[in-house]
């Protein structure tokens, strides 16, 4: 359970990666400029390229998070109490990573989390 969350945290860890390797990979070209003189420039040039596309791909996986955060479920995690958002049938608690899910056929002898939204 040490690697679970809930699944908007997913989509937001998959944004924060390609923004952290879209700016390495930029760094990593423009360091080729130092070490390899009027031939690192291609390189850099390629390389600001590639690190651009990670760049728009992260901006496009942060808005889609951000579209499915604002249709997700809100509930009340009866754990911890705190409020947090569900995605499909079952989802993990935001803050304390327990298994959550709407519906009763799929649920345990533990409390049923209550949807906020009724």
């Amino acid at each position: 359970m040490f690697f679970k969350s809930a699944k908007i945290n997913e989509f937001r860890l998959w944004g924060l990666v390609f923004t952290l390797a879209g700016m390495g990979v930029m760094v990593l070209g423009t360091a080729g400029i130092v070490f390899f003189g009027q031939t690192g420039k291609i390189i850099a040039g390629i390389f600001m390229v590639l690190g651009m596309i990670s760049l728009l791909i992260s901006v496009a996986v942060y808005f889609w998070a951000g579209m499915l955060s604002t249709s997700a479920t809100m509930l009340e995690c009866p754990e911890c109490g705190k409020p947090t958002k569900m995605l499909g049938t079952t989802d993990r608690c935001m803050f304390c990573k327990t298994m959550l899910t709407l519906d009763s056929t799929q649920a345990t002898d533990l409390p049923v989390a209550k949807d906020m939204n009724t």
